[in-house]
Parts: C-alpha cells; sequence; structure tokens
C-alpha cells in the first residue's frame, strides 16, 4: 500500500535543503555549502519513491546506489547519472575539515538545476502538488 504522506515528508526535508542550495548560490555564498546541500536534497527527493512504497530507507549517501533502488518509477538520462556521482561526492568532500577544493560554480549550477527539474518531476510522478511541499 502506497504512503504518499511519508513520501511528502520526505520531499519537503529535500525541497528544504534545496531552497537552502538556491538562496545561498543566489548570494554567492560557498559552493562547497551550497554543493552539500544539493546532495542531501536530491538523496531525500529520491529516497521519497522508498518511503512511499514503505520500503526500508537504506542508509546511504551515494545517489547512484539509491536511484538504481527507484528505476521502477523513474529514469534519467545517461548526463544525470554523472551529475548524482558528482553531487555524492560532494557529500564525501563535506564531511571533515581539511583542504578544500570548492566546487566550481558552474557545476554547482548544473546539480542545482538537476536538483529543481528533479524535484518537480518526483512531485509529478508521486501526484503530489509542489504548493503542498513549497
Amino acid at each position: 500500500m502506497a504512503n504518499k504522506q511519508n513520501a511528502i515528508e520526505w520531499l519537503k526535508k529535500g525541497y528544504h535543503d534545496l531552497s537552502s542550495a538556491r538562496l545561498l548560490y543566489a548570494a554567492d555564498h560557498y559552493t562547497d555549502t551550497i554543493a552539500n546541500d544539493l546532495q542531501q536534497a536530491i538523496e531525500k527527493i529520491l529516497k521519497s519513491f522508498l518511503a512511499y512504497e514503505n520500503r526500508e530507507i537504506k542508509r546511504t549517501h551515494n545517489l547512484i546506489e539509491i536511484y538504481e533502488l527507484v528505476t521502477s518509477h523513474i529514469q534519467i538520462e545517461e548526463h544525470h547519472v554523472r551529475i548524482l556521482a558528482i553531487a555524492t561526492a560532494y557529500h564525501a568532500k563535506d564531511r571533515y575539515p581539511g583542504p578544500v577544493d570548492l566546487p566550481p560554480k558552474e557545476q554547482v549550477k548544473e546539480v542545482l538545476d538537476f536538483g529543481e527539474a528533479l524535484f518537480s518531476k518526483v512531485c509529478g510522478i508521486l501526484d503530489v502538488d509542489e504548493k503542498e511541499i513549497i
């Protein structure tokens, strides 16, 4: 049995991260912080499918691995899988202090655009009104 309310909760959390990334990007903030928010947003948006199906939410931050768990709901283009790999690395890089390689702003913008499109696409697939989330 589908659990739309649980999926909506995951989408709300993902939207919060996405919204934060959007605001920080507009403010020309540090790209490593924006990138971490984007990784978290995409992770939660994809995990909303697992929540919808009442499936176990695997404790992983690997976006490709999560995507492979939800391909029965959503298919993305091959070049978008590359974006998932990039965003997965954002999480790993931001975990602990050390030498910081700030992701290029153009790359962060590409991931931000993908995250926004993914959010809208997932809301459409799960028949969730975006206004209910925002």
